[in-house]
């Protein structure tokens, strides 16, 4: 896979690829730095990752840990049709910089690109890639790091129903995307109708809980004091059962990061939230949304 080379001048200015030049000003400068950060779910290879988003989080994070949390590359979409713009070349291609720099880059296989689990565990030049990592905070916790569609009963019993129900998803994201486009030609923030949605009907929430429990219970076999996940598109840090679970959400709906701070402190981050509504307009955003 060809990776092409970013934009020139974008590395010191964050929010450039979502912001037109004459609302740089009314963005935040600030660089952040964190020890370790996770995300999850990007979707490479849709176009409902939200690539713009995440170029302007990875240009204005720095960690000295960074965990992908499986779902990086969607190789289901890929097989169905081909889709792979520059900017999600630049994704990777950030990545592998931050490797480069010095920052330790894990990489977790998850069902949309279960293809890297035939590696096994392997060390890819300054990228690891593992099924799944445990990670020690600065204050001495241990967490298990997986992607957690292995605690999902529709994918181990009922693989064809996910198929299915990954491209009723995908259809949602698209009119997400049409919904957002409009949204901000009106002056209003990025608000993710499907992630609204879902979390309003029962089912859904119902799945959800299930799946928090089951990875937490599952994850006490480790020996560990919680578990980081992803793959349900629900970002949230909450006790379970007297375990900490974790899940850094995604970035084709939310645009959320789990971060832990250097005094071990976690906290997630909800990266369209940090941008004023009056800046938010994507540039080319019809084009992107047509193509």
């Amino acid at each position: 896979m060809a990776l092409g080379a970013e934009e020139n001048g974008s590395e010191s200015r964050p929010f450039a690829g979502i912001l037109s030049d004459s609302k740089l000003e009314t963005a935040s400068t600030e660089e952040r730095r964190y020890r370790t950060i996770w995300i999850s779910d990007l979707h490479l290879g849709t176009r409902n990752s939200q690539t713009r988003y995440l170029l302007d989080f990875l240009r204005c994070t720095e960690s000295d840990y960074l965990y992908l949390v499986g779902d990086i590359i969607d190789g289901w979409a890929l097989r169905r049709s081909w889709y792979w713009p520059q900017s999600h070349n630049d994704v990777i291609q950030k990545m592998l910089r931050k490797a480069r720099k010095g920052t330790q880059v894990t990489l977790i296989s998850g069902n949309h690109d279960e293809f890297l689990r035939k590696f096994g565990r392997q060390q890819f030049g300054r990228i690891t890639i593992t099924p799944q990592a445990v990670h020690q905070t600065s204050d001495g916790r241990r967490f298990l790091v997986l992607h957690g569609d292995q605690f999902d009963n529709v994918m181990k019993y009922a693989r064809w129903l996910a198929l299915l129900g990954d491209q009723a998803y995908e259809i949602a994201l698209t009119v997400n995307r049409w919904f957002n486009h409009f949204r901000l030609k009106l002056g209003y923030p990025y608000w993710s109708i499907s992630s609204y949605l879902k979390h309003k009907v029962k089912n859904a929430v119902n799945f959800i809980s299930a799946f928090e429990r089951t990875v937490v219970q599952e994850s006490r076999r480790y020996k560990v004091d919680g578990v980081v996940c992803g793959h349900i598109h629900h970002a949230e840090i909450r006790e379970i059962d007297g375990m900490l679970y974790c899940n850094s959400g995604d970035w084709v709906e939310s645009c959320t990061a789990l971060v832990e701070h250097l005094d071990g402190r976690l906290e997630i981050i909800r990266w369209t939230e940090q941008i004023p509504p009056e800046s938010a307009e994507p540039v080319g955003a019809l084009a992107e949304v047509s193509a």
